[in-house]
């Protein structure tokens, strides 16, 4: 009886696994764009005007946080936008002056 109780065991932990691995979903693919900062809010939120006319809110991502990355309204920014909710984003890179990378 305890073989068979060991085979069901590793019989159900097998199709655990296969519902594993079939739940997993793809990352969504986020939108990079660049843009002015116009105005600075609270905690580390920023209206951004994008290149496109669009106006947007984002806030610092966490390595820029960690690293104490500091904007200002007139700063050049790079910025991810989940497919989902374009007028959110998170600010990934600060532009430096000359410096337009795409």
């Amino acid at each position: 009886m305890t073989l068979e109780a060991g085979a069901r065991v590793s019989a159900s932990s097998q199709l655990r696994q296969k519902r594993k691995e079939a739940t997993i979903a793809q990352k969504e693919e986020k939108i990079e764009m660049t843009g002015e900062i116009v105005e600075a809010l609270r905690n580390g939120m920023f209206r951004i005007s994008l290149d496109n006319g669009h106006q947007t809110l984002g806030y610092t991502a966490g390595k820029m946080r960690r690293f104490r990355i500091r904007m200002n309204p007139g700063d050049r920014v790079r910025i991810e936008l989940s497919p989902y909710d374009l007028d959110r984003g998170r600010i990934v890179y600060r532009l430096r002056p000359g410096d337009e990378r795409e």
